[in-house]
């Protein structure tokens, strides 16, 4: 009996931490307990327990906040994404022959988090993993803002905004609630559209179905 309880409590943690992730806004107590079908009582003791944890976090106003612990998680994730992104992005590299990479948000820039070159040209751009840059630079940012936002473009592009003479296409990985991220290629020579493009989306629906099955 115990141990179905214990089983129970940690779901109803789980799926609030969900509810919390789905979204930037906080939100009240009340209004996670009626989004969970849950009592005050019941959110107010889970809330004490994340809190404690530092996975929650409430605001002046008292609206409640995903806790900056979950950011321990979130790096301790990050290699399990480069080792689920690397078959696709290598697959994308050769067919596209351009540099491919897998990007994600972390706050208002974009992290790199697995890149592969292309083996059979001669000339490509080095985009090292681990590279930063501001969301609002660059095709892969560009696809993480319009996830974010709720733009239903499928491809983003842009030339010259992270690298002098580079043209980057990206698409958002789109369907998994708790990751902002996209997929793109990035080249010294012009990308032709409507070839690359076509492989970006499939590599990112690809990636997209490959986490989905992973959680």
């Amino acid at each position: 009996m115990m141990a179905a309880e214990s089983a129970q409590t940690l779901e109803r943690g789980l799926q609030l931490l969900r509810l919390l992730a789905d979204g930037n806004r906080g939100r009240t107590p009340t209004e996670l307990a009626q989004e969970l079908g849950l009592s005050r009582p019941v959110v107010y003791r889970l809330l004490t327990t994340l809190q404690a944890e530092g996975f929650a976090r409430r605001d002046a106003a008292g609206r409640v906040h995903l806790g900056f612990g979950v950011l321990v998680l979130a790096r301790a994730v990050q290699p399990l994404l480069r080792a689920a992104a690397m078959p696709a992005l290598r697959a994308l590299a050769e067919q596209a022959g351009a540099t491919a990479h897998l990007t994600v948000a972390e706050g208002d820039e974009g992290l790199a988090v697995a890149v592969v070159e292309p083996s059979w040209t001669d000339f490509h751009v080095a985009y090292r993993e681990g590279s930063r840059h501001p969301l609002t630079r660059g095709a892969a940012g560009l696809a993480v803002l319009a996830l974010r936002s709720g733009d239903e473009r499928a491809l983003h592009s842009s030339r010259g905004q992270l690298q002098e003479g580079a043209q980057g296409v990206a698409a958002p990985v789109r369907g998994l609630p708790w990751l902002e991220a996209s997929v793109g290629v990035v080249s010294f020579t012009d990308l032709d559209l409507d070839k690359v493009g076509p492989l970006v989306l499939a590599t990112a629906e690809r990636l997209a179905e490959a986490l989905t099955d992973g959680v």
